[in-house]
């Protein structure tokens, strides 16, 4: 575990696709499109232009340009990750590119928050995306070949978020970056991905609540990134069965993002978009407006590659932890 001391969110955002429109944070994305291409010719395009809308709305709220981010980090699920890398090429900043599937939103912010800590950078930009279309013909299948999916299935979020953190005091302070460790309990069905990962995030949670000396009471939510409904459930029968109380504290932004009983999502929400948007969107705001003072956001992640699997491999998966705190501004 790594803690923070002078660590400040300083702007965020929040871009999301037609589906994620229609779900329960509606009204807090900074943007929305109605169009899957997002006006654009292609799907990897559309990515891509989300990340630009995320990272420039981000930087206007504050009146910042790009030249005035020390270091951009960022990462997405496609190959070479496309969509970071083919926005990081116009930026003309210091870039580092990282991987951790749908862990990547907690993987970037807890490297720019290192970097802004230790006086690395002054200030540092964070941000994700994925994209249902991009994310499903990367790892199964084109949805235009119309296969069938499994109800263990979940749905790509389509979306982007980004985040500018600093010295600069504000209402929201990024506390500690717990790291996660790969594990594998020997899954191998990529229809299924939220049942593989909870075990990863069972073991990032209670490590990290051991390491801090922290109890599930200390946390106002403690938030999955995208195990949705099989693997949320997993996840709290393995706490119930070793002693841990949940208190209604626990959730799922898979769960959270969209309205799985009237929309067609299967189990609900995956993808390095799911956690970051939902964060960006809904969980920082309860800090902001006081209606939350600590939140534990554990983005989750199956490092699947669709060649292990089709070798009948099984998924290693990893789950990174953020602590946010609310922090009065001086």
């Amino acid at each position: 575990m790594v803690t923070f001391q002078n660590v400040y969110v300083n702007a965020r955002a929040a871009v999301a696709g037609p589906q994620e429109a229609k779900g329960p944070l509606k009204d807090l994305f900074d943007k929305t499109y109605d169009d899957p291409y997002c006006n654009e010719k292609s799907f990897e395009k559309a990515e891509q232009a989300m990340v630009y809308d995320a990272c420039d709305m981000a930087l206007r709220k504050q009146n910042l340009h790009l030249s005035d981010m020390d270091v951009i980090i960022g990462g997405d699920l496609i190959n070479q990750l496309t969509s970071s890398h083919y926005f990081a090429r116009d930026t003309h900043v210091p870039f580092i590119g990282m991987y951790g599937a749908c862990a990547t939103s907690s993987l970037v912010i807890g490297q720019a928050a290192i970097w802004v800590e230790h006086h690395l950078a002054t200030r540092a930009m964070a941000f994700t995306s994925s994209h249902v279309a991009t994310a499903e013909r990367q790892f199964r299948y084109p949805n235009e070949y119309g296969v069938q999916k499994k109800e263990t299935t979940t749905s790509t979020v389509t979306g982007a978020g980004a985040l500018v953190v600093s010295h600069q005091k504000s209402n929201v302070r990024i506390a500690a970056f717990t790291p996660g460790k790969i594990v594998d309990w020997n899954h191998s069905d990529a229809n299924d991905m939220g049942m593989a990962m909870a075990p990863a995030a069972y073991d990032t949670l209670t490590r990290h609540l051991k390491e801090s000396q922290t109890s599930i009471e200390d946390y106002d939510m403690i938030v999955t990134g995208d195990l949705s409904k099989i693997g949320f459930s997993f996840l709290m029968d393995l706490l119930y069965q070793e002693g841990y109380d949940a208190h209604n504290r626990l959730h799922d932004c898979g769960l959270m993002i969209y309205n799985t009983s009237e929309q067609d999502v299967f189990c609900g929400g995956s993808g390095c978009a799911c956690s970051m948007c939902v964060s960006m969107a809904s969980l920082l705001t309860k800090l902001e407006q006081g209606e939350a003072n600590r939140i534990m956001v554990i983005a989750t992640g199956a490092l699947l590659s669709p060649v292990a699997i089709q070798q009948k491999d099984s998924i290693p998966c990893i789950a990174h932890a953020i602590v946010y705190e609310r922090s009065e501004q001086s």
